[in-house]
């Protein structure tokens, strides 16, 4: 029985360092050999544990909770494929930035590779994925809680993005026995379970360095890209180029305002293209490029100079430009470059932009559907809320169609770009938040986390998730993907409508038939507590159709 204790106090001291690294939220799934650590969670104060039952769900809930806090978020499962559930959240974060600590239980070591019920071998299996990771020993007295603790600081200490994991052995029994047993191994740390700072201090923040050129670079003809980025970094973005008179080609994710929008249909005109191949440099802030068109446009793009500016570390640019490569937060670069006052040098892209604006809202005026909605959205968005955009076609449609007011927040999963996980993630960015919500994905990513409604359903502030069922995978419709196979292979239909779904976890349900029901449907949410499911039928190809149709006009005026 003395197993189980020393195994607490071993759990104790791990989750007490990960909170002097800022560790807040720790998410927690069910399971026997991760007794210790979940008890250990539960009886720390500085923490706040969250539960689910699906393992997959869970880490996008703690990669929701860490997009939204800017801290790293601890994930607590059990040993077995458990822990192989936590892939693809961790995957995401890894492109995308945000801090996950993954504290998976394990069996110990005699009992892997003998047929032991629930024994996988867990050691590297995310491959390359995580930045760094913790195989820790098997828990015993004779290693010193001094050296647990100075472990966690120096892995903790270089974590700057992406996931660490940290595979905790865990040998039975796991529950009982006498809880003063072992506290001279505890105590060997002394006053620092007083305090708040680590065991071990290490590391140091990455800080922006002023290029020296800057002055001269400032001068020339610039374009801004503004990719994903905070609601407080798009505003400055935005502010920024407008005083040095840059055309800004802003993202859906930018929080940015696209002061050109609907910059993924005009791209496509040949004056735009002119103009802009006139610019000497482009300076792109944040990565992950949401729409074709300006995607197709940074990688073909061939100024003088090309800087790249965001905290994550890596290239981050598939088209290898020459330029540089400047490892920074976007705020901190932005004082240390102060824009000076010039006027537009591409002053045409405003109206080429406002005709597109224009055109797409008259082509839509009485085309209730998706595409529709998108170019819409604005008017659907909570006063003092916050956006969370799903994947697949309903964000390029947002992207290419929609201009978002400049500083509000959105958040997404466009790193891996996959479907696993968006509603836990959103369910992650309300917690965190604790502001109302407005959420729009597609019917098939509703389907494959349908389980994260129980998540949904707990969201503290009024929230409203839209579905948008065009019955399967629509943007295949949009892809040159076998016709005769297409529907059977790559839409795969499946009939289905989410009435019941809304029902069984427990939330408010609507089917708007036109644009004036949901309107007055989603403002009359902000004003009253609860989950809305609203659900958009419409019919399989109109959003593709549509986005195509606007991208052939853009280009022929």
């Amino acid at each position: 029985m003395s197993i189980s204790v020393f195994n607490r106090r071993w759990a104790a001291v791990l989750l007490e360092t990960l909170t002097r690294h800022g560790v807040q939220h720790v998410c927690i799934a069910p399971g026997s050999r991760s007794t210790s650590l979940t008890l250990e969670a539960a009886a720390n104060a500085k923490i706040t544990c969250h539960t689910h039952f699906d393992e997959r769900g869970l880490g996008h809930l703690a990669l929701g909770l860490a997009k939204v806090t800017g801290q790293p978020v601890a994930v607590i499962v059990t040993s077995g494929t458990a822990v192989a559930n936590l892939y693809p959240a961790l995957i995401e974060a890894s492109l995308t930035g945000e801090r996950l600590v993954l504290l998976t239980a394990d069996r110990p070591p005699e009992l892997i590779d003998c047929g032991a019920n629930q024994a996988i071998r867990q050691d590297g299996i995310f491959s390359h994925h995580p930045t760094a990771t913790l195989s820790l020993p098997r828990p015993t007295p004779d290693i010193p809680a001094a050296w647990l603790a100075s472990t966690l600081d120096n892995a903790m200490s270089v974590l700057k993005q992406g996931a660490l994991h940290v595979n905790c052995p865990f040998a039975e029994p796991l529950y009982g026995g006498d809880e003063l047993a072992y506290a001279s191994w505890s105590a060997g740390l002394g006053d620092w379970w007083q305090g708040h700072k680590p065991w071990l201090c290490g590391g140091s923040n990455g800080v922006a360095v002023r290029q020296n050129d800057w002055p001269e670079w400032q001068n020339r003809r610039g374009v801004v890209i503004a990719a994903r980025m905070s609601a407080e970094q798009g505003k400055l973005v935005a502010q920024w180029a407008e005083t040095l008179g840059w055309p800004l080609l802003g993202d859906v994710l930018s929080s940015s305002g696209q002061p050109l929008p609907c910059a993924d249909l005009w791209l496509n005109n040949p004056q735009a293209q002119r103009l802009l191949e006139q610019c000497d440099m482009v300076i792109q802030f944040g990565a992950s490029l949401t729409g074709k068109r300006i995607s197709q446009w940074q990688a073909s793009c061939k100024p003088q100079e090309y800087w790249l500016i965001d905290h994550i570390e890596g290239r981050l640019d598939p088209a290898n430009h020459r330029g540089r490569r400047l490892v920074a937060d976007i705020g901190h670069w932005l004082a240390l470059h102060p824009a000076v006052k010039h006027q537009p040098w591409a002053a045409p892209l405003s109206n080429i932009a406002n005709q597109t604006h224009q055109r797409v809202a008259e082509r839509l005026e009485s085309s209730f559907g998706e595409a529709q909605l998108a170019s819409r959205l604005p008017a659907l968005l909570p006063e003092n809320g916050l956006f969370f955009a799903g994947n697949s076609l309903i964000v390029r449609l947002i992207d290419a169609l929609a201009q978002l007011p400049v500083g509000y927040p959105v958040y997404s999963n466009r790193g891996a770009s996959g479907i696993d996980g968006l509603l836990s993630t959103a369910a992650g960015v309300q917690r965190a938040a604790n502001q109302p919500m407005l959420s729009v994905v597609g019917d098939i990513s509703a389907l494959y986390d349908l389980n994260a409604l129980a998540l949904i359903s707990q969201c503290t502030a009024p929230t409203v998730l839209i579905v948008v069922n065009n019955n399967g995978g629509s943007i295949f419709s949009l892809l040159p993907t076998p016709e005769a196979e297409r529907e059977r292979f790559y839409r795969m239909p499946h009939h289905l409508n989410f009435e019941h779904a809304a029902a069984m976890f427990g939330l408010d349900y609507a089917c708007p038939q036109d644009w004036n029901s949901l309107l007055a449907t989603v403002q009359q949410r902000w004003n009253r507590q609860g989950v809305l499911l609203l659900e958009l039928r419409v019919a399989p190809h109109d959003g593709a159709e549509a986005l195509r149709q606007l991208v052939n006009d853009a280009a022929a005026f």
